[in-house]
């Protein structure tokens, strides 16, 4: 196949500055989870990025002192970080892209747990986060000295081998952007005040770095541009800031500020939902631009460069999602195409500083840890043939998966629609795009001739006997509880028998109460925030109730839960956080805080509980029940369970779980580790000399 020729501009060739990358395919700078505590997982997954035709990729954010100390990302501190980010760079040079890095000094931003130093900023100010401290004032020697770092962290930067050296200015985290905004910066010397005066500590850094680096490095600006708005600044300052230092870096790398909207979910952004905020950007700078919107469509890609919005394609999401995008696009594989979903679920492991994963792409964080590859899994081993019962995202997955390796598949669900929980939670509000994990498989599979697809089966114990296969999956689901178990409650909550009782399931199944509505969401995800949206377009007055102290608390790591807790107060009649739903009678719920046990009341017509989920495991019960006789003489070596059938998760969860199967033909606990790991190999040291010099010796290498 090959690709139109309206694309042909996502492939030419672009200098910045002294370098030039191959294509427009840009995956900018985004964290991972792995960072310096994963090294090789993180060296790896930017590997198979370069091998999947991105023209640059960088890494995320790089810390330039233990002043500045983020613990989960990366650092280049001295020389001894070199090696790792080496490995990286290698791997992505292999493949002849550019690698960039972002260096960061995070002020204010953190608390320094690890180093304990105190944390400075332009002037004095409390640290973000919950840990008690307090950043200092920066005086001019603490100026001069992050000028040393940062400099220093450059030309390591170039001996690691990077093309590009990014000076990060964005996203309200970082010192350049704190001594430009007002709501940081009180100073009333010649680096405060007026924004020329503001914006002096980042022109001398990117001065810096080009004296730094000479003319064998680019050097590149992160600038979130409207991060200089409210509490102070002239909402037009970020575009102040630009054309200020328009021509200064060789490369402008453009967003917004505030993570949380940069990094929106499909929830509440669409495909290049940037575009009205960057696109000024290409009209006051010669300089190359590149700028994000969770691209996937190649359409929408082409418009961004002909419409001149962007020069580059900047990628993080999409990228993680389908590492080979580039290549698809190339080869016109626009079906192949594994199109990001905007979940979040990539963000969410990063934040909770584990190697982080991806929804659509079960092998994102396993590249190296496993061996696994997006593209690439090997050929069949056994002579098994498999009958898989369940075609939502743990059944697809793994028909999808074993049907490339070679085996012969028969994938049946007693729906006549394939898809399992991705067809109805792909109808809630807002997740429309979920419906893709669906879609991209069914793709996939109707290309697969040893895969038979067979909806509209209600697959029975003798039914599984008769089928002929060596290796039976159990995906069927699971379904919501309606007793309220879950996190809070152990027990099934009093009265439930005395009012109408409503699940998810029955929500999604267009089983709908009316009237007064009390929703207990002790679920904490997306699921109980969508089904009070649901409630209140179909005219109920809901009373949004949950255990934590915020509104659906996980979707803090999914970088959107003050939206999430915004939506559901505006939506809402009635928000009760640190609350529980203790019990019920007819036409009325007694709630109780969860902290003084203090009862109230409201008025409930209906009540929704969105608390824990069963699997649907009676297949599995009957067949592991049976004559292990009955199960040989059928050839039948393995019956397992798969994804929300085994445990009930997130779908991200439930899509590995299928990959996983299809990879090792089991789901079961091992009694050795089954991915590699890295380990600190314990060394002799010296004590730190009477100078404070670094000692000769580091403590431990990377095993």
């Amino acid at each position: 196949m090959t690709r139109p020729s309206r694309y042909d501009i996502l492939f030419e060739p672009l200098r910045i500055g002294p370098v030039t990358a191959k294509n427009r395919f840009f995956q900018v700078p985004h964290c991972n989870g792995m960072g310096r505590a994963f090294p090789s997982s993180m060296a790896a997954m930017r590997g198979v990025k370069a091998e999947g035709g991105w023209g640059v990729i960088c890494t995320e954010q790089c810390d330039v002192h233990y002043s500045g100390n983020h613990q989960r990302e990366l650092r280049l501190w001295d020389e001894k970080d070199i090696p790792y980010l080496a490995r990286a760079t290698g791997l992505i040079h292999e493949q002849g892209a550019l690698a960039g890095v972002e260096l960061v000094h995070n002020g204010s931003h953190v608390g320094n747990l690890e180093s304990r130093a105190i944390p400075i900023a332009p002037s004095l100010r409390p640290t973000r986060g919950v840990f008690p401290a307090t950043a200092r004032a920066m005086d001019k020697n603490d100026i001069r000295a992050a000028r040393r770092w940062y400099r220093t962290a450059a030309i390591n930067a170039r001996r690691a081998g990077f093309d590009i050296i990014y000076v990060y200015a964005g996203h309200d985290m970082t010192l350049p952007i704190h001594f430009l905004s007002r709501r940081h910066n009180h100073r009333t010397d010649e680096y405060g005040g007026s924004l020329e005066n503001r914006a002096r500590f980042l022109r001398e850094l990117v001065e810096d770095a080009k004296e730094a680096v000479g003319d064998t490095c680019a050097v590149a600006i992160r600038f979130g541009v409207d991060g200089l708005m409210g509490a102070g600044g002239d909402e037009d300052e970020g575009r102040d800031v630009v054309e200020m230092l328009a021509e200064l870096p060789d490369l402008w790398d453009v967003n917004l500020s505030n993570f949380d909207y940069d990094g929106s979910t499909s929830r509440f952004s669409d495909e290049g939902y940037q575009e009205q905020y960057i696109k000024f950007v290409k009209s006051v700078t010669s300089k190359p631009v590149v700028g994000v919107g969770r691209f996937t469509s190649p359409d929408t890609m082409v418009s961004m460069i002909k419409g001149g919005t962007l020069d580059f394609i900047g990628a993080a999401r999409p990228s993680i999602a389908d590492p080979f995008l580039p290549h698809k696009i190339e080869e016109g594989r626009f079906d192949d195409i594994r199109e990001c979903i905007g979940c979040n679920i990539c963000v969410a492991g990063d934040r909770a500083g584990v190697p982080m994963r991806c929804t659509q792409n079960p092998t994102m964080g396993e590249e190296w840890r496993r061996g696994w590859h997006p593209e690439h899994i090997p050929p069949k081993d056994t002579d098994d043939t498999v009958l898989i019962i369940g075609a939502g995202p743990a059944g697809l997955e793994a028909a999808r998966a074993l049907g490339q390796r070679g085996y012969s598949v028969m994938l049946a669900d007693r729906s006549r629609e394939l898809g399992g929980r991705v067809n109805r939670e792909c109808r809630l509000p807002g997740l429309g795009t979920w419906a893709r994990v669906r879609d991209w498989r069914l793709t996939q599979l109707r290309k697969m001739p040893g895969v038979q697809l067979l909806p509209d089966n209600e697959i029975t114990g003798d039914m599984v006997l008769e089928a002929e296969s060596s290796l039976i999956a159990i995906a069927t689901g699971a379904t919501w509880r309606a007793d309220g178990v879950g996190r809070y409650h152990s027990d099934p909550i009093a009265g439930l028998g005395r009012i109408p009782v409503f699940t998810p399931d029955d929500i999604m199944d267009s089983r709908l109460p009316t009237g007064r509505v009390v929703l207990f969401d002790d679920d904490h995800y997306y699921m109980g925030s969508v089904i009070a949206e649901r409630l209140v377009e179909h005219g109920c007055e809901v009373t949004f109730v949950t255990p934590e102290s915020t509104v659906s608390a996980y979707t803090q790591f999914t970088a959107e839960q003050k939206r999430v807790q915004r939506r559901v107060m505006e939506k809402c009649a009635n928000v009760r956080t640190a609350t529980a739903l203790r019990r019920t009678e007819a036409g009325t719920a007694h709630l109780s805080c969860v902290y003084t046990g203090r009862e109230t009341t409201v008025p409930a017509d209906a009540v929704v509980v969105v608390t824990g989920s069963t699997p649907r495991d009676e297949l599995y019960t009957d067949l592991q029940g049976r004559d292990e006789s009955a199960l040989t003489a059928a050839g039948i070596r393995r019956v397992v369970r798969l994804g929300d059938c085994l445990a009930p998760g997130i779908i991200a969860a439930a899509v590995h779980s299928g990959h996983l199967f299809a990879r090792t033909l089991n789901t079961a606990l091992t009694d050795r580790t089954p991915f590699r790991r890295e380990n600190v190999e314990l060394g002799w040291d010296q004590p730190l000399p009477a100078t404070g010099d670094d000692p000769l010796t580091p403590s431990g290498v990377f095993g």
